[in-house]
């Protein structure tokens, strides 16, 4: 299906959150300084655009914490108050990139899309992608309607969902190992391909201190040959109240590790398991402290979630789900696994 606009002028919000498309050579490396603006210079805009900069925050996306991510969660909500704006373009940092964008989608309801866009090399050099990639994200966002959250990147159009960086350094660095690209950009069209299927939105949470608790820590921890649990216990006594679990294969470990799984979830810390594998679903086929052995022990499966969203969706649970262990692992089951959920009384009030 291919997308073209109408002549009708459309009003996009570029939300500035630094990384490399905003990184100047520092003397040793490379780092996020330039504004939103000087970032916008840099790119041709689609015609019957305009373009509106917030500058939000300006780090590399290494640096990304909780608290910003709910920042710019808040910040996307608030412009679209305004019913005048027809579309937000996120420049980020692709380090992280795929977490923020899965994070904003969990709570996106608006059929008015948000559009993640980056580069791979740095901002002002002669060969630099960012103008690029925001070019082709300021066209998506004024074209397409009710897609969520999106990944814009070298020509190419990525749900939030399941995309994450597949390369380190390469101009397309963004895939979903397990699935399809939503579509792709051509001879100044749009070309959606498939309709990502999304669960019902979360409402917007509330921040620390109006929630009067700190952000919920929430772990990663990797299985290896070797491995033992005392890396996933110290995530415990650190006052994780989540761990993924990055298992071998179909997500398997050992049977010391169940029993710190099991351990675990007596004492109210909810885990995911995941694997770290690139691609492929997480699956119950194997004991011996395997998936079957993990999944007995009160680890919920991620599906094909990776581990980086593997975390937000668990981050995301906490933050959305006050009350019983077991309503939070109902809602986390229901983000894992996709577009059905069964707690219709979350679903978003905004």
């Amino acid at each position: 299906m291919k997308w073209t606009r109408d002549a009708r002028p459309r009003r996009i919000v570029v939300i500035s959150t630094g990384g490399t498309i905003a990184s100047r050579w520092t003397g040793s490396g490379y780092a996020a300084d330039a504004s939103g603006d000087d970032v916008v210079a840099t790119a041709s805009v689609p015609d019957n655009v305009e373009v509106q900069v917030l500058d939000l925050f300006n780090v590399n996306s290494s640096r990304m914490t909780t608290d910003r991510q709910l920042t710019l969660l808040r910040a996307v909500h608030e412009t679209f108050e305004d019913p005048g704006v027809d579309g937000i373009v996120v420049t980020h940092g692709t380090d992280t990139l795929e977490e923020s964008a899965f994070f904003l989608d969990l709570h996106h309801s608006d059929p008015r899309p948000v559009v993640f866009t980056g580069a791979q090399r740095p901002f002002g050099t002669g060969d630099g992608d960012g103008p690029a990639n925001l070019y082709d994200a300021l066209q998506v966002a004024a074209t397409v309607h009710g897609l969520g959250v999106l990944v814009v990147f070298d020509g190419l159009v990525h749900a939030a969902r399941g995309t994450v960086k597949t390369k380190t350094l390469d101009s397309d660095p963004f895939s979903d190992p397990s699935g399809r690209r939503v579509g792709r950009l051509g001879f100044g069209q749009v070309d959606i391909e498939r309709e990502p299927e999304r669960p019902a939105a979360l409402p917007l949470p509330l921040g620390p201190a109006e929630a009067g608790a700190a952000v919920p820590r929430v772990d990663i921890v990797m299985h290896h040959s070797d491995g033992d649990a005392v890396l996933f216990d110290a995530a415990v006594a650190a006052g994780a109240r989540g761990i993924v679990l990055v298992g071998t294969g179909a997500g398997n470990a050992t049977p010391e590790t169940a029993e710190a799984v099991a351990r675990a979830v007596e004492q109210g810390v909810h885990v995911v398991l995941s694997t770290r594998v690139s691609s492929g679903p997480v699956a119950e086929v194997y004991t011996g402290g395997g998936a079957v052995d993990l999944a007995a022990a009160g680890a919920v499966l991620a599906g094909t979630l990776r581990p980086g969203q593997a975390r937000i969706a668990l981050l995301a649970a906490l933050l959305a789900a006050p009350g019983t262990p077991e309503r939070r692992t109902d809602l986390l089951r229901g983000l894992l696994e996709g577009p059905v959920r069964a707690e219709p009384v979350l679903a978003a009030t905004h």
